[in-house]
């Protein structure tokens, strides 16, 4: 037998057999072909393994930073690992059981507010969790801490938390990636954003810097470029006066020059958060070659820290060739009170609207010229509304609403929406003041225009055109024009709540369910006794408790865990009217069951948090505390609440 055969005849003869292909090989004496070709192949791999060169190894990932944060407590630790993997509680019924997929969110929203860090062995059951939700990332990734972005470089499917929006607080964590990590690894823009206060100075011999004020401006300063004479506009040339800005640092310009979308999204709004001119250094060196749509999320992501020192550059995304963008800048201008734009518009305003003998005339916009189209008006109307009081809308909210106070006499929010006003207009003048209240988060006006939570709910606005109507179309009703939750959003906590639990005694669960949604979490509690007082009086009413799902999930979630106990009454089975619907007792019973099982595991969560005394963690809040806040946002949709 040959000691040098090669391996793809042997390969070959096996494949085709040695009937229809003689081996490349002599057998021994006594030997059939077939088992001189195995020894031949066995011969061979020994052969070829043994004369393997090793290959050049790679170097081993550096070691995962050090977290100081303090460990979960034992039974914390157990919790999160039956959170994650998604067991019902033990000896839970199946209709009774606590949904614990919607309980994980609070949890890790409560351990962040204790400052704890995620056990290692359960890092990785962590960013699978937040790889399949959206929700808990930002949460997820900030009891990940650093480690947590040191593992998901070694995982491609864990890329997310690298790239932003789900990031959230985790690059903030006290540890620092290792900067011996590798180098081929992209780090996260919130990592890199972290480097801004260090290297913001300019670099001597480095690149220009655009200007920041001017979208897609050049580099080096230039001449103006002559544009419309509109008062309160800021020329390029005006802008390019002011003090250059910090030059963009290399890393956070390359990251922000190779990135993907979502990740120079999340780069810019954590470059926003550090160095608002920076930021916008950032943005504006690539303005110009963005595309349309591009351009439009970058532009909202300034929303968050949005500042006095960004009027200049909305100024001139105003002159953008996307409609959209234009919108957008008009809209963010128009939440700076003491921007040129606000000045502009409430001067326009100030023409249509007049006091006389205590009624407030509407004279509305004849037309809709060049420069309220620049300012963001759009001049089309939606579909059944009519042109006039459309664009009258647009500069109503588009007014800083203390300028209502000064043209009619030091009136407060309440006396001016009192106010009668003359030919059907008051509808459309209302809604405008609401837009404006909840942009410009004026507490004054919204608590005014909510008015009394006894009021009739809101209705669906009529649009239908009506002959002498102004503008051409129905003006809405009395209530279509009010959208409690938006202005509920401005009111302080205790205020929001007391307000819809005396609606929902007014009116039921029907109309409240996204009232619900904005209340601070967990419920106060007048709100969660009038939910619960409610609830009672459907389940007496004889209906079935499926037409209120939707408030019961925000009731496990929302509901003080302390009212476990006073609910326990309502997990018997009551007796059944007359007319109501048949078994709709034992549901209820298996509903409020969910319920306070649901609280008690709440309560529980809370315990398991809470350090040993003595032993409270760094930024942890005091103990016995839960976080506060809008319920979360999966749990409210975006549809009509069921109607009893």
């Amino acid at each position: 037998m040959s000691t040098a055969t090669p391996w793809d005849d042997l390969v070959a003869a096996a494949l085709l057999g040695t009937e229809r292909r003689t081996p490349p090989i002599t057998p021994r004496p006594g030997q059939d072909a077939p088992a001189a070709l195995l020894d031949a192949a066995a011969l061979s791999t020994v052969r070829r393994r043994a004369g393997l060169r090793p290959a050049v190894s790679r170097p081993a990932p550096s070691p995962a930073p050090e977290d100081p944060r303090p460990s979960l407590p034992p039974a914390a630790r157990s919790r999160l690992a039956m959170l994650l993997a998604g067991r019902s509680a033990p000896g839970s019924g199946r209709r009774s059981a606590p949904d614990l997929a919607e309980l994980l969110p609070q949890w890790l929203a409560m351990a962040n507010q204790y400052g704890y860090r995620a056990p290692d062995a359960l890092l990785p059951a962590l960013l699978d969790a937040a790889r399949a939700r959206t929700d808990l990332r930002p949460e997820a990734l900030t009891l990940g801490g650093a480690r947590v972005l040191w593992l998901a470089r070694l995982n491609p499917e864990w890329r997310f938390a690298l790239r932003g929006g789900g990031a959230g607080r985790a690059a903030e964590a006290p540890a620092a990636v290792d900067a011996d990590a590798d180098p081929s690894a992209s780090p996260c823009p919130q990592e890199a954003a972290e480097a801004v206060t260090e290297e913001a100075a300019p670099r001597p011999g480095g690149p220009a810097t655009p200007d920041p004020a001017v979208p897609g401006g050049p580099t080096t300063p230039g001449p103006a470029t002559p544009g419309p004479a509109t008062p309160g506009h800021t020329t390029p040339g005006a802008a390019a006066a002011r003090d250059t800005p910090a030059a963009v640092p290399a890393d956070i310009q390359r990251q922000w020059e190779e990135g993907l979308f979502a990740e120079r999204v999340s780069l810019l709004a954590a470059v926003r958060h550090r160095d608002p001119e920076l930021g916008l250094a950032l943005l504006g060196g690539s303005w110009s070659t963005e595309r349309a749509e591009d351009r439009l999320m970058f532009l909202d992501s300034l929303r968050d820290d949005l500042s006095p020192s960004d009027e200049p550059f909305l100024e001139q995304a105003l002159a953008d060739r996307s409609r959209n963008v234009r919108a957008t800048a008009a809209e963010l201008l128009s939440a700076l009170p003491g921007s040129a734009l606000a000045s502009r518009m409430a001067e326009r305003s100030r023409t249509c609207v007049s006091l006389t003998a205590g009624v407030l005339a509407i004279e509305a916009p004849a037309e809709c010229d060049g420069g309220m189209q620049r300012d963001g008006v759009v001049a089309k109307p939606p579909s059944g509304r009519g042109e006039r009081a459309w664009w009258f809308g647009q500069l109503v909210e588009a007014t800083p609403l203390e300028h209502w106070s000064d043209w009619f006499g030091g009136r407060g929010a309440a006396e001016i929406v009192a106010l009668p006003v003359a030919d059907g207009w008051q509808a459309d003048l209302q809604a405008a003041w609401c837009r404006a209240a909840v942009r410009q988060r004026s507490v004054e006006w919204s608590r005014a225009l909510l008015g009394a939570p006894s009021a009739p709910p809101a209705a669906a606005p009529t649009t239908s055109p009506v002959p002498g109507s102004p503008g051409g179309a129905a003006p809405p009703t009395a209530a279509s024009w009010r959208d409690p939750a938006k202005l509920l959003s401005a009111l302080p906590s205790a205020e929001r709540a007391e307000w819809v639990a005396d609606f929902i005694a007014a009116h039921g669960l029907s109309d409240a369910f996204r009232l619900l949604g904005v209340c601070a979490v967990p419920w106060a509690e007048p709100l969660g006794r009038a939910v619960v007082d409610a609830l009672d009086i459907a389940r007496d009413a004889g209906s079935y408790p499926w037409s209120f799902s939707g408030v019961m999930g925000l009731a496990e979630r929302c509901l003080d865990p302390d009212q476990a106990d006073r609910l326990e009454v309502l997990t018997a089975i009551s007796d059944e009217p007359a007319d109501g619907s048949p078994g709709a007792g034992g549901y209820w019973s298996e509903a409020f069951q969910r319920l306070v099982g649901t609280l008690r595991l709440r309560a529980a969560m809370r315990r398991e948090l809470e350090p040993p005394p003595g032993a409270v963690p760094p930024g942890a809040v005091p103990p016995g505390a839960v976080p506060t806040g809008p319920a979360p946002t999966h749990a409210a949709p975006t549809g009509p609440a069921p109607t009893p």
